[in-house]
């Protein structure tokens, strides 16, 4: 295998490294050979387990059905997550996928709302959410409704990340691709011509390729360590620098959404499998220590635990660039943003549909890096300032909270939230990862209220707008009411017709 040119080489495995092989795999003329590389002696994080609905085009790109992925990874149904203690303790609110009520007119559903909310500031914006309100009811069914009336209902998954990458091994090399067994030891790179071309495993071993995928991780081998390309700092927003997993027992029911709970000086995460749950804590070095950190994530598990937490630690940030020459870096070896909003997989995907829209041929266009860079650096900027969204918006009391209300914020962030206070409107670049909906649903539910809505929402009667209402809340109720248990859904499953 040693004289082989490859035309991609993936150099590490996981959820990264075997997403960008199937998805290689499906894609590539039959012609061109993929080769990934990776040791079982280097342990993967892995602890995403929580996707969002984009999830789904993945899949179905690649042939892969919804029933047969839950099966193969012991998966959950996810239809969002839920906020608990995030604006102060007791606040609690849902980031539902799927839409909130419907548009009439040229104005947003939420500009109904906000004129209903001046009269009756109990209104519920999530009453009109399909997704929330299954979720809170713990229902699940696939219910798309009529083309003319949709539910609105979205959903993703909740899975074992192990098990997703070795389903999507198995159809990789399947359709394929040539996985080598080896710890790689160096880097081979002409300095002339600043490309890689091949890397050189301990035990001998060369692996030459045309492009180099980057999957390695933290430690950025390829793109970090040989290239140098120099990482972007986010942690004076996000300052959260270490995470503690742990899996515990699962408990019944089993929920159709993720938990993020806000903790003294962090976050809890909490995601229901078929077989277990998993949980961890995130959390600021600087506020909080290890032992802190381990007792109250112990303390505060559904179940018994599985093993001991498992330390992880990071920074907030991305790399510069993420594609230099012949070299693209995904996932970790590409940045770090805390999985708050379950985006890890999501930025590995995106990455991947930018890379195979952008593909390079014998030799690599640098306009084509460059472009790959400047959607790249956008998303990125984008998913960060609605993490940070999350922290600034607070009324909680302890220190760490204190410092993130007045903690500066990036620019395109602070417009965003001065626009929708003063005016219910909602700033979003065409490339945003997050819709309308998801912004609006966290700014109100960490309790930024506008002032005002929009003058066209003043249009209908009172009549009309309390008729326009009862119908939306009617609609999503009715479309939850026809579901199944979210257990029975699942059990379904396992017994296909």
């Amino acid at each position: 295998m040693g004289g082989t040119m490859h035309d991609f080489v993936i150099v590490g495995g996981g959820t990264a490294g075997w997403m960008a092989a199937a998805a290689l795999a499906r894609f590539l003329p039959r012609e061109r050979s993929v080769a990934l590389v990776e040791s079982d002696a280097i342990g993967t994080v892995g602890v995403g387990e929580a996707t969002i609905p984009q999830i789904r085009l993945f899949n179905q790109s690649l042939g892969i059905d919804d029933a047969e992925l839950i099966r193969q990874t012991n998966g959950t149904i996810k239809l969002g997550i839920e906020f608990v203690d995030w604006s102060q303790n007791g606040s609690r609110y849902y980031h539902a996928f799927g839409t909130i009520g419907r548009r009439l007119g040229l104005v947003p559903f939420h500009h109904y709302w906000l004129r209903h909310q001046a009269q009756q500031p109990d209104a519920d914006l999530w009453a009109f959410s399909t997704s929330a309100l299954a979720a809170g009811a713990n229902r699940f069914a696939p219910d798309q409704g009529r083309p003319d009336l949709p539910t609105g209902l979205a959903w993703a998954f909740q899975f074992d990340a192990a098990l997703y990458a070795a389903f999507l091994r198995s159809y990789a090399e399947g359709r394929g691709v040539r996985r080598t067994e080896g710890r790689v030891a160096d880097i081979r790179h002409d300095g002339a011509s600043g490309l890689i071309q091949a890397v050189q495993l301990d035990d001998g071993r060369s692996i030459a390729g045309r492009f180099f995928i980057d999957c390695t991780g933290f430690a950025s081998m390829l793109l970090g360590g040989k290239l140098g390309v120099g990482f972007d700092d986010w942690s004076r927003w996000l300052p959260c620098d270490r995470a503690l997993a742990v899996q515990c027992e699962g408990v019944r029911p089993l929920t159709p959404y993720t938990r993020a709970t806000a903790r003294v000086a962090g976050w809890q995460w909490r995601i229901p499998l078929q077989h277990r749950t998993g949980n961890g804590l995130v959390y600021s070095s600087a506020h909080m220590d290890d032992q802190q950190a381990a007792d109250t994530l112990l303390t505060n598990l559904d179940g018994r635990p599985l093993s001991q937490p498992r330390p992880l630690r990071f920074r907030a940030g991305r790399r510069r660039r993420a594609w230099v020459g012949n070299c693209l870096a995904l996932g970790l070896a590409a940045g770090f943003l805390e999985p708050l909003e379950s985006t890890s997989i999501h930025l590995i995907q995106s990455g991947i549909a930018r890379l195979l829209e952008l593909l390079p041929a014998a030799d690599v266009a640098p306009a084509l890096a460059a472009e790959y860079n400047r959607q790249t650096e956008r998303e990125w900027q984008a998913v960060r300032d609605f993490l940070i969204l999350h922290y600034h918006a607070n009324d909680r009391p302890e220190p760490f909270w204190a410092e993130r209300r007045s903690t500066p914020l990036p620019d395109r962030l602070q417009h965003r939230i001065d626009l929708f206070r003063a005016t219910g409107q909602i700033a979003r670049d065409p490339d945003d990862l997050f819709t309308e909906v998801a912004w609006l649903q966290v700014m109100v539910g960490q309790g930024i209220v506008p002032a005002r809505h929009h003058p066209l929402a003043n249009a209908p009667t009172p009549a009309e707008l309390a008729e326009f209402l009862a119908l939306a809340r009617r609609h999503s109720a009715a479309t939850v009411d026809r579901m199944p248990s979210h257990e029975a859904f699942l059990a379904a499953l396992e017994t296909p017709a």
